[in-house]
């Protein structure tokens, strides 16, 4: 079943009716953080030099905030069904529940993920790679996705990318 579930996916991939992203977004968030952890522990740790009760706060906070905005995008996908992930092909263009006030609330939930836990284990290695990680997914997801959506679905993207803002 998984071997024909990935010839489906390739065969996908292969007609052309993908963004063509340059890899998964999760595994470019875990990428950056596994480099920080590499770095934080084994070659010079970087504290952030926030105190332990702000760190894990904030750090469950944001966390949190990312788990429910997560679930909140990916039910509206379910709920449309389309794909979620960026290496499927798009059947339809989701614009209702959080994705009014955000075309990129899945990015914008790895990105809070990756920040509650980088406060969480004070890794200052991993803030610091935060905005770098951010620039990568830009270049090589969201850029190719727009492109992908404004082609597949033309004045209706366009409309809605006008209407609302990429992040917040």
């Amino acid at each position: 079943m998984a071997w024909a579930q990935a010839r489906s996916n390739l065969r996908m991939a292969s007609n052309g009716d993908t963004p063509g992203v340059i890899a998964p977004p999760p595994l470019l968030f875990f990428g950056a953080l596994a480099a920080a952890a590499a770095v934080d522990f084994g070659l010079v740790r970087v504290p952030t030099g926030l105190p332990r009760a702000l760190r894990l706060g904030a750090g469950a906070v944001f966390a949190a905030a990312a788990v429910g905005l997560a679930a909140a995008a990916l039910w509206r996908f379910r709920r449309a069904g389309t794909a979620a992930e960026p290496w499927r092909p798009s059947t339809t263009l989701v614009k209702d529940g959080v994705y009014r006030f955000t075309r990129n609330p899945m990015y914008m939930a790895m990105a809070l993920l990756y920040l509650g836990l980088a406060l969480a284990v004070d890794s200052g290695v991993a803030l610091l790679l935060l905005l770098p990680l951010l620039a990568l997914v830009q270049a090589g997801v969201i850029s190719r996705e727009e492109r992908y959506l404004e082609g597949k679905f033309g004045d209706e993207y366009r409309r809605y990318r006008a209407t609302v803002r990429r992040w917040i």
